[in-house]
């Protein structure tokens, strides 16, 4: 049954939910002291609000030579990804280490409406507005320290594009997680992700993930039923996510890394995938890189038409990182790995590979402070 839910005190038929259209973001959830979280306020300059958070390190901290790290989320995902108060978050590592955390809620965020409502974008604006307005800004406040940057999935590919164009420079290091300049997906995935273009784009502009905000009797049952299939949770947004990843046949992380209380907050964690997106998204998958969208808009002329052929650029270390189980990406990091060795030595680029590890489980899984984050804090403490 797909409408079963893991919790027995869920009522049978809850409320159904507004769609927000309002730009003021959705609170973050942590257990840090309020006093040390730092909401800025940050619209990028093609007038869209995004979220840009500074967490205090604290007077343990006030070295003049910290540095900071940006964090980067992945599509439908936020800040809220670094923060889990349940478990041993990237944060609470970086702040222990004696690094600046700085967390960047882009418009592909679920804590903002833009994924269902509002203006459409494409990763051309994330690439060109909202990463390098973000590093700009927090150079302001930092001033000459080193500035790192740690980014996941489209995060991370979105982040390529900027540094490719040299609209990022003198990064002290970068960590991508998931996927870089290489995206590859498994071959029925791409197919999907055709397919649900071409069909459902007349019907619906999104895919939701949470069974209780549509409802049973809604345009959207299907997907969640064809989701269903096979799956061994009954959870209906762990079907669409795990057993489904918004449909296409993908898997976003591995089960039994989550922990009870992640797990349940899953569509918090992660939003609705917009299909608007993804005639980019197939551009740049069947191209095996991050290519521009907009070729005749002067606006993005500063954005490579290719990144891969204008990897020379990247100015930066670079540590690539994957679970060996990812189910969306593949072994796109160890393909970005070889090619980047072949068509570009000079560059300073490694790979590593976690694991028993999925795609979103390593910074959301339980054990991801010891599996994890140690890789991260090497690579950025060999260089800060």
């Amino acid at each position: 049954m797909i409408f079963r839910t893991t919790n027995p005190r869920t009522p049978a038929r809850p409320a159904l939910r507004k769609v927000r259209t309002t730009t003021t973001l959705r609170p973050l959830h942590h257990r840090l002291d309020p006093a040390k979280v730092e909401e800025i306020p940050f619209t990028a300059s093609d007038g869209v609000r995004l979220g840009l958070t500074r967490i205090d390190p604290g007077a343990r901290a006030r070295d003049r030579d910290r540095p900071a790290v940006l964090l980067l989320h992945g599509h439908t995902a936020s800040a809220d990804m670094f923060l889990l108060p349940e478990t041993r978050n990237l944060v609470d590592v970086l702040l222990d280490d004696g690094y600046e955390p700085w967390l960047l809620d882009w418009r592909g965020s679920c804590r903002l409406p833009y994924n269902e409502t509002g203006r459409r974008y494409t990763y051309d604006d994330v690439a060109l507005y909202d990463i390098p307005e973000a590093v700009r800004h927090i150079r302001t406040r930092i001033g000459d320290r080193p500035l790192f940057v740690v980014a996941h999935c489209i995060g991370s590919l979105t982040l390529s594009l900027s540094m490719t164009a040299g609209l990022v420079p003198g990064l002290a290091g970068v960590v991508s997680q998931g996927v870089f300049l290489t995206p590859k997906l498994a071959g029925r995935t791409s197919l999907r992700m055709t397919l649900a273009g071409e069909l459902l784009k007349s019907r619906i502009d999104h895919i939701p993930v949470d069974f209780r905000k549509v409802g049973l009797r809604s345009k959207y049952t299907p997907l969640f039923a064809l989701a269903s299939r096979r799956a061994t949770c009954p959870d209906p947004t762990c079907q669409i996510l795990h057993n489904s990843a918004w449909g296409t046949g993908a898997s976003l992380f591995v089960h039994e890394h989550l922990t009870d209380t992640t797990h349940q907050r899953l569509a918090e964690l992660l939003g609705p995938a917009p299909l608007w997106i993804l005639p980019h998204l197939r551009r740049i998958e069947l191209a095996r890189t991050v290519v521009r969208w907009h070729d005749t808009d002067h606006r993005y002329r500063a954005l490579p038409r290719n990144a891969l052929d204008a990897a020379a650029a990247i100015d930066t270390p670079v540590l690539l990182l994957s679970g060996s189980e990812n189910g969306l990406w593949l072994d796109s990091q160890q393909l970005c790995r070889d090619v980047l060795a072949h068509r570009q030595p000079q560059l300073d680029v490694t790979y590593t590979e976690i694991p028993g590890y999925g795609h979103l489980d390593t910074f959301l899984g339980r054990g991801a402070a010891l599996d994890v984050f140690g890789h991260i804090l090497d690579f950025l403490g060999e260089r800060r």
